[in-house]
């Protein structure tokens, strides 16, 4: 303890620089965590979070209650969890190594800008811009193509809708993150590859891919714990909560959120809450131990 004491003092300035973030994380990160035991309490407004009764596994149970929702609402998020993470990541990859190579450096910068406006669009107005497209009568789409096509009333149609709303929001963002590590890459290791005969391809195969990979594995490790979560303002706000669409729209964060409007059960919230967070964290954990046995080095920890 007294060489704790002893380096914190030696390091002071660095302390201090830190103390505030740290502050942050504790009370907005950690300390909100006491209400997780909302989910084993059966909460009441005039009794408070620490007096409401126990009623132990009974906000789980809810949960399952209805086993083809819980299964529908859980397939749902799996999948576009797998479709979002695989494509997403195909495309950042993509479009970066294009930016990169691109032989007007110029309008690399501008691409980039235009690339990252979506990402500050937020879902209540992005649900306009999408009706603007698919609305029956409306509808750009129906217009342009002579068609009279009821996308609100077309479940099947919407897993599309949604990918493609996705994509086009954070695929430039996403990037972004790419390119820097592209930016170090030692213009040596090109050099030399071009002196050895190899084209563009083939250093983009055995150079600019193998740069990236250490970071594709580190946001692919990152996501999975995030595997049980949705985008509320996706699933919500694009689809505007039409009920006809709930087969392939709803989502477990959806299901939750109509389900405090309803009833504002809170401690079903938190037990659903608490269930993500635990699959989350045994799928990072096991995702972790895989790729620490494949390639030490891409691990996390």
């Amino acid at each position: 303890m007294k060489d704790f004491f002893k380096n914190t003092w030696k390091h002071r300035a660095h302390v201090v620089l830190a103390l505030p973030v740290f502050l942050v994380l504790f009370f907005i990160m950690y300390v909100p965590m006491a209400g997780l035991v909302m989910a084993f309490k059966n909460f009441d407004y005039t009794l408070g979070i620490w007096k409401s009764p126990f009623n132990g596994l009974d906000n789980f149970k809810f949960l399952l209650a209805s086993k083809a929702t819980f299964t529908s609402i859980t397939k749902n998020t799996i999948m576009y969890y797998v479709i979002f993470t695989a494509l997403g990541t195909f495309l950042n990859v993509t479009l970066a190594i294009a930016i990169d190579q691109l032989v007007f450096k110029k309008m690399a910068k501008t691409m980039q800008t235009l690339m990252i406006i979506p990402v500050f669009i937020s879902y209540a107005a992005v649900q306009f811009i999408v009706y603007a497209f698919i609305s029956t009568d409306t509808g750009l789409i129906n217009h342009a193509l002579g068609l009279n096509t009821r996308f609100y009333s077309n479940a099947s149609l919407w897993p599309y809708i949604l990918t493609i709303v996705k994509i086009w929001k954070d695929t430039g963002y996403g990037s972004v993150l790419y390119m820097s590590v592209l930016a170090g890459i030692d213009t040596e290791l090109y050099e030399a590859a071009e002196i050895d005969g190899a084209g563009k391809w083939r250093q983009i195969r055995h150079i600019t891919i193998p740069s990236l990979v250490p970071m594709i594995t580190v946001m692919l490790l990152l996501s999975v714990g995030n595997v049980m979560r949705s985008d509320t303002g996706l699933f919500y706000q694009v689809t505007r909560n039409s009920g006809v669409l709930f087969p392939t729209t709803q989502v477990i964060d959806s299901y939750v959120l109509n389900a405090i409007f309803k009833n504002s059960n809170f401690g079903f919230t938190a037990a659903t809450s608490f269930f993500q967070s635990i699959v989350g964290l045994l799928l990072m954990l096991f995702a972790n131990w895989l790729v620490k046995k494949i390639e030490p080095e891409n691990a996390l920890f």
